[in-house]
């Protein structure tokens, strides 16, 4: 019980002083590639945070506080196909120890490709590439039959051409799950760091800090589940405004002003914190998901031709040892990211 403690007044401490270091959102960030979705599972959902107690080694560098003995050498594998030859994925490894608790090991990428150096005249000399990592140590203990928490540590490199930077930067969690009830909330504080080396001198760039909210709750007599994760929940206004179409517009003729109420401002920058999602679980080895992001939808899409932008999906199966899965997440009307996720568990061979 005073182990117990000892870790609830740690995590509220450390949520306390990781509160003071909240980043703007939006690119104002470096290292930015953390933020990306590696897990086609939770990309199907249309987010890049999941609450669910499942053992899915795929969900722990999302959501830290999931590891558990449960993931015990099982091995994962991710490679994600983005726009103009740009991939990332990550490798993870658990392993569980008796006294220190659970662990998950992971490099995440991001490989921007090769580029051709030139200068402004045009002319050209050779090529470079670009590409970032994240070295990442997970560990979680369950605290009791409700309550685990778990912590990333992550060491990040990024080399751009001729331009470098290294940081340090953790995320700390917790998740209540009532296995009765088949409901688990997490909350977590992701990204609090800062860099250690900087890419021009003197050039202290911000973390893109976040805290997020996730539920999952699954039906108690059909095959669903509901995710809905909150985020940003550091900062209230996440509105664009877009220089092309303004809120606030005025009559070329009469000069007369128009904006939207408060109201529909209230209830779009709401939305925004949103994101929703459904599995279909008809067995243990299959699975169908679908998710809504209302916040990509409203970025990305373009007026006149709105198609499925903000929506996503994907499905996983189980065949002899092996669980894959895939999702599609449409961006952009000019194209979709596809995502393709291995796991095993070692000790079946």
């Amino acid at each position: 019980m005073a182990k117990t403690s000892k870790s609830i007044y740690f995590l509220i401490l450390f949520s306390l002083f990781t509160s003071s270091l909240i980043a703007q959102v939006g690119g104002s960030s470096t290292y930015e590639f953390l933020n990306l979705t590696n897990s086609a599972r939770i990309a199907a959902l249309g987010s890049n945070f999941m609450a669910v107690k499942d053992n899915d080694i795929n969900l722990a560098i999302a959501n830290p506080s999931l590891i558990s003995a449960g993931m015990d050498n099982k091995l994962a594998l991710s490679y994600v196909n983005d726009f103009a030859n740009i991939n990332y994925g990550y490798a993870a490894y658990s392993k569980t120890f008796k006294k220190p608790g659970s662990f998950v090991a992971s490099i995440q990428y991001v490989n921007y490709g090769t580029f051709t150096n030139a200068d402004a005249t045009g002319q050209t000399y050779g090529t470079f590439r670009a590409a970032e990592y994240a070295f990442n140590l997970g560990w979680g203990r369950q605290l009791d039959s409700n309550f685990s928490i778990g912590a990333n540590l992550k060491a990040i490199n990024s080399v751009l051409e001729t331009y470098s930077s290294f940081g340090l930067a953790v995320d700390v969690a917790g998740t209540y799950y009532n296995k009765k009830k088949q409901f688990a909330t997490s909350l977590i504080f992701k990204n609090a760091g800062r860099q250690l080396s900087y890419y021009t001198p003197g050039n202290n760039e911000t973390l893109p800090f976040e805290i997020q909210l996730g539920l999952s709750q699954k039906l108690s007599h059909a095959p669903f589940r509901i995710d809905v994760v909150l985020t940003h929940l550091e900062k209230w206004d996440l509105m664009y405004e877009d220089p092309l179409n303004p809120s606030v517009k005025t009559d070329p003729l009469t000069g007369e002003t128009t904006s939207r109420s408060s109201l529909t401002k209230f209830a779009d920058n709401a939305m925004r914190h949103l994101v929703a999602g459904i599995e279909f679980i008809p067995s243990n080895n299959f699975y169908v998901s679908f998710g809504y992001n209302y916040q990509r939808r409203q970025e990305m899409k373009v007026a006149t031709d709105l198609a499925t932008v903000g929506f996503s999906w994907g499905f996983g199966f189980r065949i002899s040892k092996f669980n894959i899965s895939f999702a599609r997440v449409t961006q952009h009307v000019a194209g979709s990211t596809n995502y393709f996720t291995l796991a095993t568990n070692l000790s079946a061979f």
